[in-house]
């Protein structure tokens, strides 16, 4: 396998199924955070309690639709240390918006879609920004303004750098996944993105 370098660095080549685009469909998607530390609160009598971070993380969720038109989260769980959602992308107007980003073509309804986007022309990142798909114009805008309220308001908190994602095939495996979300906060120590405090 030949490994790609970036900024003279060398990059772990993605995860993503090259034969989807990602920018439609519904997916299984856990996001973790930076050595799996517990930023977003804890898990009292099999219930997550949220602080600050939980509760910012909550709301950006609930607001995701509002910069991101053509995604819904209908289903979700924080935990302490990552969180689970079934985000379904419908795609829309703004496919292309992390392209029209990169080259400075934004309009308003594409501009919140792909704000994470380099504005810079180098053509490595463009060839990137053209494949990233709206699944991951959403994840990385609302990774983005959750580290980017942390920051404002002096809070330490990282992501792990990517995130985990399963398309979801049919309509039992997406019952199954949303039982599992919802009973994530019950089945805590078993999970296997458990750790101690």
């Amino acid at each position: 396998m030949k490994t790609e370098k970036f900024q003279n660095k060398y990059r772990i080549p993605t995860a993503r199924a090259e034969w989807h685009d990602y920018n439609g469909g519904e997916y299984f998607i856990t996001i973790c955070t930076s050595q799996r530390l517990h930023y977003f609160g804890r898990i009292i009598n099999a219930e997550m309690v949220k602080n600050i971070l939980g509760q910012k993380l909550d709301e950006l969720i609930l607001d995701v639709q509002s910069h991101n038109p053509y995604a819904q989260i209908p289903v979700y769980q924080i935990m302490p240390n990552h969180v689970h959602l079934i985000v379904c992308i419908n795609g829309g107007d703004c496919r292309d918006a992390a392209y029209h980003v990169s080259n400075g073509e934004t309009d308003d309804d594409c501009r919140d879609a792909a704000c994470h986007v380099s504005t810079g022309k180098n053509e490595i990142m463009q060839n990137i920004a053209d494949k990233c798909g709206l699944l991951s114009t959403t994840i990385g805008g609302l990774k983005s303004a959750l580290t980017k309220f942390a920051n404002l308001n002096k809070l330490t908190f990282r992501w792990q750098t990517r995130f985990h994602d399963r398309i979801i095939r049919n309509a039992e495996e997406m019952n199954q996944i949303a039982i599992y979300i919802e009973n994530n906060p019950l089945t805590w120590e078993n999970d296997q993105f458990y750790t101690k405090e």
